[in-house]
């Protein structure tokens, strides 16, 4: 790759981190080795990010296609609201999973079920446990960016109460959910010798 840059008609120059022209002949050979061998290697991952976009609009595509003819033999039409798919080989050895994750947020009634959670908590005062109370209050713990740990908040509709001001607070809690997002995944698996299926994995860090 040539590590020289042209700057209005001039050459043999290479430009620094900020923006000057230095003379290639000033420039470490250790340094402009440094300089080739990024370019080279950012130049491959940019090749193969377009080689990955072009990949999963392909099997999107694929997908949907098939996916659209299965619901047309059942008079309905695929789209909309989508929720987890999992498909398999005639023979077993291969499934792939389409996975809708959804984001969640919580409006102004979270900070309503607070408050009826804390009078419940002060009228327990004397008869809730510790480890209760910490996990109430640890539910409703912010993190640097102000927002709420989602899972912990819904978590708190698992716990056995049958306190009814609880009861409205966490009917509070399930009317504030509000979803802003969601987001597709598609997995890919084959099956082993033991019949389990491993997933094929597509993420740089984990081949």
């Amino acid at each position: 790759m040539n590590t020289t840059v042209t700057n209005e008609g001039m050459s043999g120059y290479m430009q620094d981190s900020q923006g000057r022209l230095v003379p290639v002949d000033r420039v470490k050979d250790i340094d402009k080795l440094r300089d080739q061998t990024v370019k080279e290697i950012v130049t491959k991952a940019q090749n193969m990010q377009e080689t990955i976009t072009r990949f999963k609009a392909e099997i999107k595509s694929d997908l949907v296609s098939y996916l659209s003819l299965s619901y047309e033999k059942y008079g309905r039409k695929f789209g909309g609201k989508k929720g987890n798919i999992r498909m398999v080989s005639y023979d077993g050895s291969l499934r792939l999973d389409l996975d809708v994750n959804k984001t969640l947020c919580f409006d102004e009634r979270l900070q309503i079920a607070k408050s009826l959670i804390d009078d419940c908590i002060t009228r327990w005062a004397q008869g809730s446990s510790s480890e209760l109370k910490a996990l109430i209050q640890d539910a409703f713990q912010v993190d640097h960016q102000g927002t709420v740990n989602t899972a912990r908040i819904l978590g708190l509709r698992r716990l056995n109460i049958e306190d009814p001001q609880w009861k409205r607070a966490m009917e509070a809690i399930n009317d504030s959910i509000q979803i802003i997002g969601a987001k597709e995944y598609i997995r890919f698996y084959i099956r082993d010798e033991q019949g389990k299926y491993q997933p094929i994995s597509l993420d740089f860090a984990a081949l």
